[in-house]
């Protein structure tokens, strides 16, 4: 079992660039570039629910289980 991030696919369905959304929440470019790859150990609720906000979603439309 794998945790997928499909923060990617909700910033082109928004047309969003990731350096734009970054700013938006107020984290750095390169953390949320780790974020996208999938290569963080965790992420606050605080800041997934800035994202949410942001791209108008839910959390599962963002992370996934496969």
């Amino acid at each position: 079992m794998t945790i997928i991030v499909r923060l990617d696919v909700m910033l082109a369905l928004r047309k969003m660039k990731s350096k734009d959304l970054a700013q938006e929440i107020g984290i750095s470019e390169q953390n949320l570039s780790l974020l996208r790859q999938g290569k963080v150990k965790g992420v606050r609720f605080e800041t997934l629910d800035k994202i949410c906000e942001v791209l108008d979603c839910k959390p599962g439309d963002i992370i996934d289980r496969e």
